[in-house]
């Protein structure tokens, strides 16, 4: 695993420590909250891949970030939000699958939003 610093991980989390626990890279300044999962295999389709978190990310309660998935900086992952393709930097995605509900965002080193294009 490769943990940035002033992340933040709830005990709660639980991160794939398994099969692949060197494919989870972690950006600075990053929240990851209370039962949220990130996931670096497949045992299913024997995959091992690198799943990739950005900086200043909030990765919202019992989300699921599935293995080899990208996510850019700024990124607000919403509770309960199932990702399962790359999300590009500066957005908030929710839902499941996840889908870009707001583009322009940016959050500062607590995971609070600190400035919205619209």
């Amino acid at each position: 695993m490769n943990i940035e610093k002033n992340v933040i991980i709830s005990y709660k989390a639980r991160l794939d420590k398994s099969i692949n626990p060197k494919g989870i890279h972690i950006g600075e300044n990053t929240w990851v909250l209370a039962n949220s999962v990130i996931l670096a295999h497949d045992h299913l389709r024997k995959m091992k891949v690198n799943t990739y978190i950005g900086k200043n990310c909030l990765i919202g309660i019992d989300s699921i970030i599935m293995p080899g998935v990208v996510i850019g900086d700024h990124v607000v992952v919403g509770a309960g939000a199932i990702v399962t393709k790359d999300v590009k930097s500066n957005c908030i995605v929710a839902g499941n699958p996840a889908k870009v509900l707001k583009t322009g965002i940016k959050l500062n080193n607590k995971g609070q939003l600190i400035k919205e294009n619209v």
